[in-house]
């Protein structure tokens, strides 16, 4: 999907117009390493894709925002004039109302425009389409404030807006990484990102002779009706029973020891949640130190560790993503695989030889077949740049 093709989608379903179409594209993103620690406090390791959620648009004279999406039947309506909230019928209309909500709440200028939208992204796939949409509605609210200085936008603080919007508008208790990769996504780059500070720093990702392939395990997830909710509880309660114990209070769970959690915690299940938490974050900074050294095989290795503690310790995987995982593993050419995004349906991510792509395609999609009674979808990225006019 280029600029001429997005413009071409809008005159379909605006019909012809005598006014500048401007067109936008937010990606997707994957995470390579630390998965479910963003709100503890902990580093991540994402990416942005150079897949994503398009957006054309022609200004109105008036105080209406139309939207429509190539993905899905219907339109969403809203008056600039009148109180924005919440409503389940607009179901994917809510993310970038909840955005022109919070941005016209601080006084931004807003005006009515038809828009389009085009994800090219596999829905609920766990690639972050909710981060690219509501990223993508405050870029273009932005930019269109002051075309001149779009390059003087401050996407970290993008990324914060964007977070606030899904906490409170929509009712996810996300954390700020999907967001933040979105916004400050590199081309050729991942990002370690300290959740807690926001402190960041972009990796070259050189992977040789190797190709990142992302493995849709087509099991749809909902991350509001998951049990993301209930896994963020759980550390919230790791972290105020460690706190009660301790005469230094520590300010998030990535900042608890192995020892604090064995010695303080005797719940099972919420100890095995803070164990995942706090060796998942070492795992990131090994990872780090992996890519600079260029040692892409101890990277691979981090990633299936991470895998296993997702599994065993979190329980956030499922019948689908193992068996993608596991028979991923068996191939020969894989050095490494994880599940990425959420859990429970999605996608996974592992690292094949290029010249064992296409087998690795064949067998890891034959067998997972056979136990889910599901193909598997495959996608090869590379990492592209954060949200941007085209």
């Amino acid at each position: 999907m280029n600029k001429n093709e997005m413009m071409d989608l809008f005159r379909e379903e605006y019909g012809s117009v005598d006014k500048e179409i401007i067109t936008f594209l937010s990606p997707g993103r994957v995470n390579l390493i630390g998965e479910h620690i963003d709100y503890n406090g902990g580093f991540v390791f994402p990416a942005a894709l150079t897949v994503g959620i398009y957006g054309a648009l022609t200004l109105r004279e008036d105080n209406i925002v139309r939207m429509r999406s190539k993905n899905v039947k219907g339109e969403v309506v809203i008056n600039l004039d009148k109180e924005l909230v919440y409503d389940k019928q607009d179901d994917w209309g809510n993310y970038p109302k909840g955005v022109i909500k919070e941005l016209k709440d601080r006084g931004h200028k807003i005006g009515g425009m038809d828009i389009l939208f085009y994800s090219n992204l596999p829905d609920g796939a766990g690639l972050s389409s909710s981060a690219a949409l509501e990223v993508l509605m405050a870029y273009i609210v932005l930019y269109l404030e002051n075309p001149e200085k779009c390059e003087e936008i401050d996407r970290v603080e993008v990324s914060r807006l964007c977070q606030k919007v899904e906490n409170q508008f929509i009712g996810v208790n996300c954390g700020i990484m999907d967001q933040f990769a979105v916004c400050l996504g590199k081309k050729d780059n991942a990002i370690l990102l300290d959740c807690n500070s926001l402190y960041y720093e972009y990796a070259p990702l050189k992977l040789g002779n190797y190709s990142l392939v992302i493995m849709n395990t087509n099991k749809r997830r909902e991350l509001a009706d998951s049990k993301y909710n209930e896994r963020r509880g759980e550390c919230e309660k790791a972290l105020e029973i460690i706190n009660s114990n301790k005469e230094e209070k520590i300010p998030n769970l990535c900042a608890a020891t192995v020892e604090d959690i064995n010695s303080l915690i005797t719940d099972d299940v919420v100890k095995r949640r803070a164990i995942h938490v706090v060796t998942e974050n070492e795992r990131v900074k090994k990872s780090m130190e992996s890519l600079k050294m260029g040692d892409i095989k101890g990277f691979g290795e981090l990633m299936t560790k991470s895998h296993i503690s997702l599994e065993n310790d979190y329980e956030v995987t499922g019948l689908h993503l193992d068996t993608l995982v596991h028979e991923a593993l068996k191939i020969e050419g894989c050095i490494g695989a994880r599940m990425t995004g959420a859990g429970f349906g999605g996608c996974a991510i592992a690292l094949v030889d290029e010249a064992k792509v296409d087998e690795f395609k064949e067998k890891v999609s034959t067998n997972y077949e056979k136990v889910t009674g599901i193909r598997p979808l495959f996608y090869t990225s590379k990492l592209g740049e954060g949200t941007h006019r085209l």
